[in-house]
C-alpha cells in the first residue's frame, strides 16, 4: 500500500461492478482528465455510500465532460515568466516543479497539467532561481505544481538548498497534498524530515500549504505526518475550496477547520472554486460558498476561523468580506495591479454567480471598476502521460 498508485480507473473494485455502459462513460472522463490515486487515499473511501466525500473528490463524474469552462481561469499564463516561473504578485515567486500529483482532484483549477499539453513545469530550474536572485523583492518561493513532493527528495533537496542561498528569500512554502494522499512519503522518509529541520535552523521558514478538504481525509498516518513536519520547525497550514457534495455545509467546514485547530494547522484559505475546464459541477454559488463560511466560524472558537474567503482571479485575490439581501461586499487580498490593493468592491447580489465574472460592474466610489475579462480558451484532449 505504502507509495502505491493507480492511474487506470479499471483497477477499481468498484469500477468493475458498475454496469459496462457506466464504465465506457467513465473512460471516456478519464481519457479527458486523468485519473490517479493512491491505494492509501482509496482505502478511505466508503464505497457503499454514494454520497461519501472522499469518492467525491477523487473518483470521475460523468457530467465532467459536459461541463465548461476555461483550462486557465486566472490567466496563470499572463504572470509566466519562465517556463515553470510565475510572478503574479511582487513578494512571491512560484515554481511549478511537477505536473505529476499524490492523486488528481476532479475539480483541480490546473488541471491542464495533467492533460496532453505543451509541459509547463520546470526542468532546469537554475534560470528561474536566477531570476530570483535577482529580484530582492521576492522574499516567498511556493514550490507547487503538481505536487513537490511527489519528487525524490534528492531532487527537492537541490532545489531548497540552492533557495537558502537567496538571501532576500525568508520563506520556502511547500504547496502539497501528499500528508492525505500518501502520507507514508512524509512518515517513511526521515531525509525528508532532515530537510525541513536544516532550513529551519537556518533562519528561514518552510511552510507546509496543506491541501485537506474534508475531516474523512485526516487519517492517523496523516496526523503522525503533519507532525512530523511540525516537530522539524515548519509551519503547517491549510487551504481547501467549498466542493459541492464535499464541504458545502457549514457543519462539515467547522468540523474541518475545528480538526485542523487541533493539529496546530491553521486554517488558511478557503477558496471559490475556479470556473475551471469540467469544474462546474463542483463549484458552489459564491455567495452561498461565503455563507457557509460565515456561518461555519459561528462554530469554532477564534484560533479555528483565521481562514479568508477567496476568489483567485486574473487579477489578484478578491476577499469576499461581506453579504446583504441587496449587496455583496469585496477587497483585494492581493492585487497583480498595485492600484487595486486599496480598492472596496460592491456589486448586487447574485444568487447564482460563480466567480466575479458573473456580477455585473463592481463599483467603487471612485466609480466603476473595468470590466473583468474571462477568458475563454480551447481545452487539450487527450490522455495525459502517467
Amino acid at each position: 500500500m505504502k507509495g502505491t498508485y493507480i492511474t487506470d480507473i479499471r483497477q477499481i473494485p468498484f469500477f468493475q461492478t458498475m454496469p459496462e455502459s457506466e464504465q465506457e462513460i467513465l473512460i471516456k472522463v478519464t481519457n479527458r482528465f486523468p485519473f490517479r490515486a493512491s491505494k492509501h487515499y482509496l482505502s478511505l473511501i466508503d464505497w457503499n455510500n454514494p454520497k461519501d466525500p472522499i469518492k467525491r473528490i477523487i473518483f470521475p463524474d460523468p457530467r465532467e465532460l459536459e461541463a465548461s469552462g476555461s483550462p486557465d481561469p486566472s490567466l496563470e499564463k499572463h504572470y509566466t515568466v519562465q517556463n515553470g516561473l510565475q510572478h503574479k504578485y511582487p513578494q512571491t515567486a512560484l515554481l511549478l516543479l511537477s505536473d505529476v500529483c499524490g492523486g488528481i482532484c476532479r475539480f483541480c483549477f490546473r488541471k491542464r497539467l495533467f492533460m496532453d499539453c505543451k509541459r509547463q513545469t520546470v526542468i532546469d530550474y537554475m534560470p528561474a532561481l536566477e531570476y530570483i536572485r535577482d529580484r530582492p523583492e521576492v522574499t516567498d518561493v511556493l514550490l507547487t505544481g503538481g505536487d513537490p513532493l511527489i519528487l525524490s527528495t534528492a531532487r527537492i533537496k537541490e532545489v531548497i538548498r540552492q533557495i537558502m542561498e537567496i538571501k532576500h528569500v525568508g520563506i520556502i512554502r511547500i504547496g502539497t497534498k501528499m500528508p492525505v494522499y500518501n502520507p507514508f512519503r512524509i512518515t517513511g522518509d526521515q531525509e525528508l524530515i532532515s530537510l525541513v529541520r536544516e532550513v529551519s535552523g537556518g533562519g528561514k521558514k518552510i511552510y507546509i500549504m496543506a491541501h485537506i478538504n474534508h475531516p474523512d481525509e485526516i487519517s492517523s498516518e496523516s496526523v503522525r505526518a503533519i507532525r512530523m513536519f511540525q516537530q522539524a520547525g515548519a509551519a503547517v497550514v491549510n487551504q481547501t475550496p467549498v466542493i459541492e457534495g464535499v464541504n458545502d455545509d457549514q457543519a462539515t467546514m467547522a468540523d474541518l477547520f475545528r480538526r485542523l485547530s487541533f493539529m496546530g494547522v491553521s486554517p488558511y484559505y478557503v477558496f471559490q472554486c475556479r470556473p475551471t475546464i469540467g469544474n462546474y459541477i463542483y463549484s458552489v454559488p459564491v455567495e452561498r460558498s461565503f455563507r457557509i463560511f460565515q456561518n461555519a466560524f459561528k462554530k469554532c472558537s477564534g484560533l479555528a476561523k483565521r481562514a479568508r474567503f477567496i476568489m483567485s482571479h486574473s487579477s489578484g485575490k478578491v476577499e469576499v468580506v461581506g453579504l446583504t439581501k441587496e449587496n455583496i461586499f469585496m477587497r483585494y487580498h492581493q492585487a497583480a495591479n498595485p492600484g487595486d490593493y486599496d480598492k472596496f468592491l460592491v456589486s448586487r447580489s447574485n444568487p447564482h454567480a460563480r466567480w466575479l465574472d458573473d456580477y455585473e460592474p463592481v463599483y467603487l466610489e471612485s466609480g466603476p471598476v473595468r470590466e473583468w475579462v474571462f477568458e475563454q480558451e480551447g481545452a487539450c484532449a487527450g490522455t495525459a502521460a502517467q
